[in-house]
C-alpha cells in the first residue's frame, strides 16, 4: 500500500465515523432532550440525554476554564495520533494498529467538536444493568480503539514500533 492511500483511508474513515457520531448527538438533542429515558434493550441499554461539561465521568466538570484546558489537551493528543499513524510502517501487520488509531482519532474529534461548539459533550447511551456514566458513540470509538490497540500491541504486533 502506498503512503497516499493510508491518508485517503484515514480521512474517509474519520469523516464517516464523525458523521455518525454527530448525527446521533443531533438526533439525541432533537428527540431526547427534556424527555423521559427510552429503553432500547430492556434491562441492558437505554437512551437518556445528558450534557457532560467535564472529561471522562464528568472529571473537571465544575472547573472554570476546563472546556479550553480539555480542548487543548485533546488537540495535542489528536495531533500525536496523526503523527504516529503517518509514521507506522506500511507492512500489513501494522494495519492492526492503524484501525484502533482511527477509532480513537474519530472519537476524540467528535467529542472535541462538542466541547468547542457547546462547552460540553452530548451523551445519550445508558447501560441500564449497572450504574454507569451516560456516554456517546465517540466514547465507544475511543474505548474500543484503546482496548483494541492494547490487545494488538500485546498479542499481535509485539515489536511495538515507535518511530
Amino acid at each position: 500500500m502506498q503512503k497516499k492511500n493510508i491518508w485517503i483511508i484515514f480521512v474517509a474513515t474519520t469523516v464517516v465515523l464523525l458523521a455518525l457520531d454527530l448525527w446521533l448527538k443531533a438526533w439525541a438533542v432533537e428527540n431526547l432532550q427534556g424527555q423521559a429515558a427510552r429503553v432500547l434493550v430492556p434491562g441492558v441499554l437505554g437512551l437518556t440525554y445528558h450534557e457532560n461539561p467535564g472529561a471522562f465521568f464528568g472529571f473537571l466538570g465544575g472547573v472554570d476554564g476546563a472546556r479550553w484546558i480539555l480542548a487543548v489537551l485533546k488537540i495535542v493528543i489528536l495531533g500525536g495520533l496523526v503523527w504516529y499513524y503517518g509514521r507506522l510502517p506500511l507492512e500489513k501487520r501494522f494495519w492492526f494498529m492503524r484501525v484502533p488509531i482511527l477509532l480513537i482519532f474519530a472519537g476524540g474529534l467528535g467529542n472535541l467538536f462538542d466541547r468547542i461548539a457547546f462547552g460540553f459533550v452530548r451523551d445519550m447511551l445508558d447501560f441500564l444493568f449497572m450504574n454507569f456514566a451516560i456516554f456517546n458513540l465517540a466514547d465507544v470509538y475511543v474505548t474500543a480503539g484503546v482496548f483494541a490497540l492494547m490487545f494488538v500491541t500485546l498479542f499481535i504486533v509485539k515489536d511495538f514500533p515507535f518511530p
